[in-house]
C-alpha cells in the first residue's frame, strides 16, 4: 500500500512475521473506517473497477471527515491510494514509448494520485477519476519535462516539443503522412524556425550511448570508435608552415643555435663550445631569436 509519503511501506505478516505490503491497522482497527465490503477485503486493489469507484466515493465523504495527520486519516487515505492504482496503470500506457522503467512511473504516477485524493473535494458532485487522471498525467508529464532530458534545454522548448508532438500524431492521422513543418507552423500558430527549433530541441530528450554497436559491416564495433576527434598533430603542422619563412629570413648564426638547440637537444654550454660563445650569450641570443619568432607568429 502506498503511504501517504507515496512510498510502499512493508510491515510484518503477524502470523507468518513475513513482510507484507498492507499497513499496520490502528489500535482501532478498520471497524468504523472502512465500508463492510472492504473491511473484509485482503488486497484493495483487486477491488472490481465499478466497485472501487463506488467504495471510492464513500471513503472520500469519510477522509474529508476526519481530522488530518490522524492515523485513522492516513489509514483511510492508503486504502484509497492503492483501491485506485489502477488509474495510475491506465495512465501510465500512455507514455509506452518512453524508456522509462514502469516502476519508476508508478511511483511517480502515484504521487500524483496522493495530490488528486488531497485536493478533490467530494461536495462539487464530480467524478474523482475525471479529477485523478488529469492530475496523474501532469505529474508523470512533470517528471518526463524536469528529470529524463538527456540534455538540459529551456523549458519553453521542453513544453513546445510536447505541443509538437501531439500536432503531429493528429496530422499524421489527418494527412495519412508525416507532416511538414509549414504544416506544423500553420496548425500551433508559430513560425517555421520556432518549429525547427522545437524538433531540434527533442533531440536533446534522450542521448545514445557510444557503446551502441553498428551494423556495419566493413567496421563492426561501437559507435564510439568510428567517431572523429581533433587531431593535435594538424595545429603543429600549421605552426611548422607559418615559422618556416621566419626561420629562413634569420641569420646564420641564430639558425644554427636553433637546429642545435632542437634538432640536437644541445644545452647551451655545449652550443657555447661548438660556437666560441659563452654559455650567458647563446642564452641571450635564444631568448631574442624566439622572441622573434613569437611576434612573427603572432603577426601572421
Amino acid at each position: 500500500m502506498v503511504t501517504p509519503t507515496g512510498e510502499l511501506p512493508v510491515s510484518a505478516d503477524p502470523s507468518t512475521g513475513a513482510p507484507s505490503s498492507r499497513p499496520a491497522v490502528p489500535d482501532t482497527g478498520p471497524q468504523g473506517l472502512l465500508p463492510p465490503q472492504l473491511a473484509a477485503v485482503d488486497d484493495p486493489r483487486q477491488i472490481a473497477p465499478a466497485d472501487a469507484r463506488e467504495l471510492t466515493r464513500v471513503l472520500l465523504r469519510r477522509l474529508a471527515a476526519l481530522e488530518e495527520g490522524t492515523r485513522e486519516y492516513s489509514y483511510v487515505r492508503a486504502t484509497l491510494v492503492e483501491m485506485n492504482l489502477s488509474l495510475v496503470r491506465f495512465a501510465i500506457r500512455r507514455f509506452h514509448t518512453h524508456r522509462e522503467p514502469q516502476e519508476d512511473l508508478l511511483q511517480v504516477g502515484a504521487v500524483g494520485l496522493i495530490k488528486a485524493i488531497d485536493r478533490f473535494d467530494p461536495g462539487l458532485g464530480v467524478e474523482f477519476t475525471t479529477f485523478a487522471v488529469p492530475t496523474v498525467l501532469g505529474e508523470i508529464r512533470r517528471h518526463f519535462r524536469d528529470t529524463t532530458w538527456a540534455v538540459h534545454v529551456p523549458r519553453r522548448l521542453q513544453e513546445l516539443r510536447i505541443t509538437l508532438a501531439r500536432a503531429q500524431e493528429d496530422l499524421a492521422q489527418e494527412l495519412d503522412r508525416a507532416p511538414t513543418v509549414a504544416e506544423l507552423a500553420d496548425r500551433l500558430g508559430l513560425s517555421p524556425e520556432e518549429v525547427i527549433e522545437g524538433m531540434t530541441a527533442a533531440n536533446a530528450h534522450t542521448a545514445g550511448s557510444l557503446d551502441t554497436g553498428t551494423d556495419d559491416d566493413d567496421r563492426p564495433g561501437p559507435l564510439g570508435e568510428r567517431l572523429g576527434e581533433d587531431d593535435r598533430d594538424l595545429a603543429l603542422v600549421e605552426d611548422l608552415v607559418a615559422l618556416k619563412p621566419l626561420v629562413a629570413a634569420l641569420p646564420e648564426r641564430e639558425r644554427r643555435i636553433l637546429s642545435m638547440r632542437f634538432c640536437e637537444d644541445l644545452t647551451q654550454s655545449q652550443i657555447g663550445e661548438r660556437l666560441g660563445l659563452s654559455q650567458m650569450h647563446v642564452s641571450r641570443l635564444l631568448s631574442r631569436t624566439l622572441r622573434r619568432l613569437r611576434e612573427g607568429l603572432e603577426d601572421s
